[in-house]
């Protein structure tokens, strides 16, 4: 692995880190170290990464800016990749968008309502890159990425293919991305509208997203997914789990579909405190919550001879 850090550092223009605290890197602020922690500087950089990893067989994933994610306190075996140097945006011709994975969904979605584009203003505030907001098909206002994204760039080892929306496979708040393969550009389709008309919805859906979620801590948004016909924080609230903590992870008073670092927790706190939930609301309302965030990791330091 120690060949593999110095191969990348001599290939890459970008940045390569050993033992990087996910801490830093997550909006929930909790998680162990990534073995390496890789920020390309460009495609090209990606693409190079690519190619090392799979060359010495050593396991990656792709983050964002973290928002959505959890990571266990043992950390990352592996590689990181982060993407947020790509950023490079294109408005095109009939309200068409193409836009890299990196950046982040509140700028490209303000700049669409400043020029005109509908499609995407009622998730206004929602947090995040475009890269893990189509992975995950985020989506507010009864808006979602699914519906705006018609083609996508995935970065594989050999080399960068492109795909179309069908080929993801849409379903609500997810879609499926091929192995071995991260996205690093997306194609959006918009409408061309009025920019007062679309003012107006913005501030109010970001307005409203501003109050909703001023819950008074590192969190990492809304845990679970609503079931079919529900809404999970109404679930929560009713199942008297209003505040409820663990450690230093407490269900947030404002917003029950939240959980909040209090400033001491660790990640077996609000892992513990998603497993209360689940188990609470099964209990009482005989629903099962499903995880939105994503839970990544180990829960356990390695060795020290098995660092790199």
């Amino acid at each position: 692995m120690s060949s593999l850090f110095e191969s990348l550092k001599d290939s890459l223009r970008g940045s390569v880190l050993k033992n990087e605290s996910m801490a830093a890197h997550t909006s929930w602020r909790v998680g162990g170290p990534a073995d390496l922690f890789i920020l390309p500087a460009d495609r090209d950089d990606v693409l190079t990464a690519l190619r090392l990893l799979q060359e010495a067989h050593c396991p990656w994933l792709a983050i964002g800016s973290g928002s959505n994610l959890l990571v266990r306190d043992g950390g990352i075996r592996g590689a990181v990749l982060n993407l947020a140097n790509l950023r490079q945006l294109q408005f095109q011709a009939n309200g068409r968008v193409v836009a890299e994975a990196g950046l982040p969904v509140t700028h490209l979605i303000r700049l669409c309502v400043e020029k005109g584009l509908k499609g995407m203003e009622a998730m206004a505030g929602i947090p995040g890159s475009l890269g893990g907001a189509v992975a995950m098909n985020a989506g507010a206002g009864g808006q979602e990425m699914a519906g705006v994204v018609t083609e996508v760039v995935l970065a594989t080892p050999e080399g960068e293919v492109s795909r179309t929306a069908t080929d993801l496979s849409f379903a609500y708040r997810r879609c499926e991305l091929p192995p071995q393969s991260l996205l690093v550009e997306a194609t959006l389709s918009l409408t061309v509208a009025e920019p007062v008309e679309l003012q107006v919805i913005y501030r109010e859906r970001l307005a409203h997203r501003r109050q909703a979620h001023a819950v008074g801590g590192a969190n990492a948004g809304s845990v679970f997914k609503n079931p079919t016909g529900r809404q999970a924080w109404r679930l929560i609230d009713e199942a008297g789990l209003r505040g409820a903590s663990q450690g230093g992870a407490k269900v947030s008073e404002r917003h029950t579909n939240f959980i909040v670092n209090t400033g001491t927790a660790k990640a077996k706190d609000i892992l513990g405190l998603i497993e209360q939930v689940r188990e609470r609301v099964r209990a009482c309302q005989g629903v099962n919550l499903e995880p939105e965030v994503k839970i990544i990791g180990s829960d356990e330091l390695p060795a020290r001879d098995e660092w790199i």
